[in-house]
């Protein structure tokens, strides 16, 4: 494995002749799709309060509404980027876009917490298909590890791009039209993508791929899901034996998984990819990552429009400096990976992660904006640097005709992380929120309709003569839960950081 490791992280045998003519065009086509579930990913956030005021979901349906995609996404990324080694990248691409688009439709026009809820789950079945695809076409496209590194810093930027793209163009439309709205807009991008991908993207598989294990798929699936679903339960509701039989269901999963994939002559994933120390550190730095930020970004718009009173359109700009900084950063980030180290910049990434999130524990309901966009700023810059180098460091460890699945590894762990991360640090804010004490004379069902959400306090309250006290001390108990969960976060990345030094000591791109 090692040599194989040493091998790839360098320039490949023939990769000056193998350089494919359009490959930077079909190259656009790739971060088509990435902008696709960038975009839908950041609109959602926005789009809460609104949500909440149309469907009015519970406290813990919200968390599903935000998190579900994530679940399902984590448990079938592995097995789709088999998939598209086996059958081919380019063609489940094209489906997956096609799904990607047609179930967006069902998320706009949802009707009940629980249709919602089954929309979102629908879209991360379609949303398995196309990342793990779009990094394994990279990988195929561009066999110059200099060239691979600016393709995959492009790829980043654009994710990057999306998620400055998606609050605006969704604040935009949350303030001229309905929040299903903001789900339509997948339809025109994915239409581009289908019509240009048909043309310009090439096909490739790996040319003995062997059968795609459907006992492996239900394992993988089955073990994720029931993980991330006991630590949410776990989360919410304290330890009881609901999440502790879940979790030993997903455990028993996982394990055979991993034992199943060992004894397979052509497993769906890999596992002794995981011998090699660098390619373990970068999948977990993706993971504790993004388990750091999820939970409190998952929370920021709803603070910026709950408790600030911004608009939709302006609380999408104000988390613009996060955006810019990570594709700053991820532009540059092979170059300075190659002229430093790896491990530099990767964990200098996460430090700075880790900073900008516990600059935010300083949030009270007042903080101006300087110390926000600050805080963000280096937030995006940290993100652009880790998530772009440990990228490339997963797809040049293994050989071409493996990229689908080491490609899936990655987005496995950042989907994994941002389940996680939505399940612990957003139940710490539900937690911290649902404990605040109503005012003296709140009317039962009005407490009751507050303690659930904040959106939900928000609405309550217009009932009552006099809303401020209500408000007031809702508004202050979700700002703490915000607070605790940064800081939170900003420990698991400073000590994400300490591992990847670590762990990625002696790696090169």
């Amino acid at each position: 494995m090692n040599g194989t490791v040493r091998q790839a992280s360098g320039a490949e045998p023939g990769a000056q002749a193998q350089r494919r003519p359009g490959r930077w065009l079909a190259l656009s086509v790739l971060v088509l799709a990435v902008l696709l579930v960038a975009v839908d990913a950041t609109v959602l956030g926005l789009a809460t309060p609104y949500i909440s005021e149309d469907l009015k979901p519970s406290g813990t349906q919200l968390l599903w509404i935000g998190d579900v995609y994530s679940f399902v996404i984590a448990g079938l990324l592995v097995s789709m980027g088999s998939l598209g080694d086996r059958v081919g990248r380019k063609k489940l691409l094209l489906l997956g876009s096609v799904a990607f688009g047609l179930v967006s439709v069902l998320n706009a026009y949802a009707t009940t917490p629980e249709l919602m809820i089954v929309a979102r789950a629908l879209l991360g079945v379609a949303g398995a298909t196309l990342m793990p695809a779009t990094l394994a076409l990279i990988r195929n496209l561009f066999h110059d590890p200099r060239e691979r590194s600016l393709a995959i810093g492009i790829w980043g930027a654009t994710a990057s791009a999306g998620t400055a793209v998606g609050p605006v163009v969704g604040g935009f439309l949350l303030e001229h039209f309905w929040w299903g709205s903001v789900f339509l807009i997948n339809l025109p991008v994915m239409a581009v993508l289908v019509l240009v991908g048909v043309k310009l993207l090439p096909e490739s598989r790996n040319p003995e791929p062997g059968p795609w294990d459907l006992t492996s798929v239900a394992l993988s699936l089955v073990g994720m899901v029931a993980v991330v679903y006991a630590v949410k339960e776990a989360a919410s509701h304290g330890p009881n034996l609901t999440a502790g039989a879940v979790a030993l269901l997903g455990a028993a999963a996982l394990y055979g998984f991993v034992r199943r994939q060992l004894t397979l002559p052509v497993p769906l994933l890999n596992m002794r990819l995981f011998r090699d120390r660098g390619f373990s550190g970068a999948v977990l730095a993706d993971l504790l990552t993004i388990l750091g930020l999820a939970g409190v970004v998952f929370f920021l718009s709803q603070y910026l429009q709950l408790v600030q009173g911004r608009g939709p359109l302006e609380a999408g700009l104000a988390e613009l400096p996060a955006a810019v900084g990570a594709v700053a950063a991820g532009l540059v980030a092979g170059t300075l990976a190659r002229r430093f180290s790896v491990r530099a910049v990767v964990s200098g990434g996460l430090a700075a992660i880790g900073l900008g999130l516990g600059a935010l524990t300083l949030l009270d309901r007042t903080t101006g904006y300087p110390l926000l966009g600050a805080a963000l700023l280096v937030v995006g810059v940290g993100a652009g640097f880790s998530f772009t180098v440990t990228a490339d460091v997963i797809l040049s460890g293994v050989p071409k005709e493996q990229a689908g699945a080491a490609s899936a590894v990655s987005e496995t762990a950042y989907e994994l992380g941002a389940a996680l991360g939505i399940a612990l640090l957003g139940s710490v804010v539900t937690g911290v929120y649902a404990g605040f004490t109503a005012p003296a004379g709140t009317p039962p069902d009005v407490a009751d309709a507050a303690h659930d959400s904040l959106g939900g306090a928000v609405e309550a309250s217009s009932a009552l003569p006099d809303p401020g006290p209500l408000l007031d001390a809702a508004r202050t108990a979700f700002v703490d839960g915000v607070a605790l969960a940064a800081g939170l976060g900003a420990a698991v990345l400073l000590a994400a950081s300490a591992a990847a030094w670590v762990l990625l000591k002696g790696r090169k791109l």
